[in-house]
């Protein structure tokens, strides 16, 4: 379970809120990121207890990284790992969702060597053994609202009668502009209209991935995101965190159509599903 109040134990225990250590900071921090079939999430946290980091590197301790959302997820963590990874289909994420890390006791624990805690137990800490599975310390709970990425948020339309095309894609300064001609091309009639537009945003987000390789890659080919800069450009700054929250290490002129596929979170897919459904509408 989350602890979200103080909660009572019968010996002391390492939180951000307790007396029991003269200094009780046990502050966690997480990075949600998310391709098509994989969540990962990637944590620091700080802890100021000498005591208890000591029991972790010896084994006496573990970490508990518990998710909390449409159910609760337990996963045990070796104590230098700082991220973990897990398949979409083991686990779900809501608009809600609640991440804190426990310490937990692998052995019966004796606090007499425990010089972290508070003054209040010099007179009778050497009697305090605690059990092993025990809880001994939990952190702040990190919450998460709603999805990490929007990708049509790189997008603009805009209507044109004078186009000299019945559409037009451009790269702005800060977006990805479609243009259209006649308004009835971009279905606002029919429902899910967005979707039925995702040929027209492939298109653009394949443009602007050509364009984000010949401005930032080696001879016009390929791009390392793992080393290179953040772009100064503000359209192509987007890309590159969307591309990085989505877990995307490198990209070239091959490998744009699987790149689009990993960020657009199955923009084809439910293209093809929402013309399906138009035409068993029709029949």
């Amino acid at each position: 379970m989350i602890y979200k109040k103080e909660a009572n134990f019968p010996y002391p225990v390492l939180t951000n809120t307790s007396n029991s250590y003269t200094s009780s900071q046990f502050i966690l921090d997480v990075e949600l990121h998310e391709n098509v079939h994989h969540y990962q999430f990637d944590f620091n946290y700080e802890m100021d207890s000498e005591f208890i980091s000591n029991l972790l590197k010896n084994g006496r301790a573990q970490i508990i990284l518990i998710i909390q959302s449409k159910d609760n997820k337990f996963y045990k963590l070796e104590s230098n790992q700082r991220s973990i990874r897990i398949l979409k289909s083991r686990i779900s994420i809501s608009n809600r969702t609640s991440i804190q890390m426990h310490i937990q006791s692998t052995e019966d624990i004796s606090f007499k060597y425990n010089d972290d805690l508070s003054m209040f137990y010099d007179k009778f800490k050497d009697e305090l053994v605690v059990p092993g599975h025990s809880i001994l310390g939990y952190s702040n709970v990190v919450m998460f609202e709603g999805s990490t990425t929007k990708p049509l948020e790189l997008f603009e339309k805009k209507l044109n009668p004078d186009l000299k095309s019945a559409i037009k894609i451009e790269l702005s300064h800060e977006t990805i502009i479609i243009q259209y001609q006649n308004e009835e091309f971009q279905f606002n009639n029919l429902p899910k209209s967005n979707t039925l537009n995702n040929p027209y945003v492939y298109t653009g987000m394949h443009m602007a991935l050509q364009r984000f390789i010949v401005n930032n890659g080696e001879d016009n080919e390929y791009v390392d995101l793992l080393e290179i800069d953040p772009p100064t450009n503000p359209l192509e700054l987007k890309l590159y965190h969307l591309m990085r929250k989505k877990m995307v290490e490198e990209l070239s002129i091959d490998t744009i159509d699987e790149v689009i596929y990993i960020i657009s979170d199955r923009m084809i897919e439910k293209y093809t599903s929402v013309v399906k459904g138009l035409i068993s509408s029709g029949n």
